[in-house]
């Protein structure tokens, strides 16, 4: 009976085995964690530094974010070319749209590059999991959604204590209200935890989980289709393909979404801080 093959590295499973199909005696070779482990490119796994296939791809996505809008405007025109057309639209889609709708013009537009760079960066990061070869979403890595959380984290903190000094910050992070009387201790304890502790776990994970499970879909629906392709489970394999290409088609529109829902979020978490009510 047939198994899925394993390489000497435990942490290394193939997806499929190529001579692998229903009714020649091996089992369905399902996506699990080893989906999302790769083997050192540079380094061993053992080591503090290496690098990997995510860590690639992230650099590349890097390198070509700065390219395109590097092209489109280190050069630019009042009536624009097809690529700085797009950038402009790109980044003033951001900026008016996101930006300026929630923090507002004045306040927001020194945050406009910062928000711009994370949506693209994101987006980009997403997009991998279905690029050819690529074939893998960077931000289905907890670690890099992580970061960029604590990223906003560590602004919206910041800029919290510099508008409203410290006791300002301290009535902001944890909701003071007189007015709630005898329950305000505890109303305050639980508005500290999910101002501090919860809120950017929150936001890492939201985009995290939803590159994850997207992924584990496609690599579900595109192993069944090989899998199935074998005497009468051909026709499940046709039907296992169209999923393919119903998954390929909503996981580009959830990529967009998780990169906007995630800089909409930033923007909230700013306005929250520069908001003088507080």
């Amino acid at each position: 009976m047939k198994e899925p093959a394993v390489s000497a590295d435990p942490t290394q499973v193939l997806a499929f085995e190529t001579d692998c199909h229903i009714f020649d005696g091996c089992g369905f070779p399902a996506p699990g964690l080893h989906s999302f482990l790769f083997e050192p490119i540079v380094g061993n796994a053992d080591d503090a530094v290496y690098f990997n296939k995510t860590m690639l791809l992230a650099l590349l996505g890097s390198i070509i974010i700065i390219g395109f809008f590097w092209a489109a405007f280190r050069k630019p025109k009042v009536v624009p070319g097809k690529l700085q057309m797009v950038a402009e639209a790109g980044y003033d889609f951001i900026r008016r749209g996101v930006v300026y709708e929630t923090i507002g013009k004045k306040e927001g537009e020194k945050y406009v590059p910062l928000v711009v760079s994370l949506f693209f960066f994101i987006w980009m990061m997403n997009l991998w999991s279905i690029v050819p070869l690529a074939q893998f979403p960077v931000t289905s890595i907890i670690s890099y959604p992580l970061v960029l959380a604590l990223i906003v984290y560590v602004l919206w903190v910041s800029l919290t204590f510099k508008r409203h000094g410290f006791v300002g910050a301290f009535k902001n992070f944890t909701g003071y209200d007189k007015s709630l009387g005898p329950v305000l201790p505890l109303a305050m304890f639980i508005e500290f935890l999910s101002n501090l502790i919860v809120r950017p776990f929150t936001h890492a994970v939201r985009l995290f989980a939803n590159m994850f499970a997207g992924h584990t879909l496609l690599l579900l629906f595109t192993i069944a289709s090989w899998y199935l392709l074998n005497g009468i489970g051909i026709a499940y394999a046709g039907v296992s393909f169209i999923m393919v290409i119903v998954m390929t088609a909503f996981e580009l529109f959830v990529q967009a979404l998780q990169a906007y829902v995630f800089v909409l979020l930033t923007c909230t978490f700013i306005q929250g801080a520069l908001a003088e009510h507080h």
